[in-house]
């Protein structure tokens, strides 16, 4: 009879740990360096004790919020099938991924910490630079530029989506934050003939 108590306090332990991650996600993402702990527990709505028993520092939430963002993006690059699909459409699809990792993202990329270089580059480095290695070698992404630092603008830009909250939707996001990589800023011509 006393089997399942463990199995329940492991599910509470992990719902509680869901719930500050996400709560540090949301504050980190908004509030950046000035976020303490403090705020993150009273977005979680626990004590900030009870926070501390599961993260016993800053650094040690920022680095899990880290460590899932990389995991989820990983994930989410994995599942786009980057490698199988025309160069533009797998940047669209790596931009839609790294949007949808959401305020994990953000804090990854803002608070500068890797949590496992080598599962960084597997993850989210790697398949982004060979992505637009295979552009570069097509032709179809500028090739004066290292791939590394087009996996960086990459994920600057998306980070500024994220982090503005453009008052469109998620696709027209997605479609601008592409188009806007891959064409960059200059005016679009309406037609052929107006120079």
């Amino acid at each position: 009879m006393n089997a399942p108590r463990p199995a329940r306090r492991q599910g509470l332990q992990e719902r509680v740990t869901a719930a500050i991650v996400d709560a540090a996600a949301r504050t980190f993402a908004h509030g950046g360096d000035a976020t303490s702990m403090r705020d993150v527990a009273s977005e979680a709505g626990i004590a900030r004790a009870t926070l501390y028993r599961y993260f016993p520092s800053r650094q040690a939430l920022v680095e899990e919020v880290a460590r899932l963002a990389t995991a989820d993006a990983g994930e989410r690059l994995q599942a786009a099938r980057l490698a199988e699909v025309p160069v533009r459409e797998g940047v669209a699809r790596a931009t839609r991924a790294l949007i949808e990792v959401g305020d994990l993202f953000i804090v990854l990329a803002r608070e500068r910490v890797r949590p496992d270089p080598d599962a960084f580059e597997r993850s989210l480095g790697g398949p982004l630079k060979a992505l637009f290695r295979r552009g570069q070698d097509a032709g179809e992404i500028r090739d004066d530029v290292p791939a590394s630092w087009l996996t960086e603008s990459l994920v600057g830009l998306v980070v500024s989506v994220l982090a503005a909250k453009p008052s469109m939707g998620r696709e027209d996001t997605i479609a601008t934050a592409t188009s806007l990589f891959l064409e960059g800023a200059s005016q679009r011509r309406r037609n052929a003939t107006s120079v």
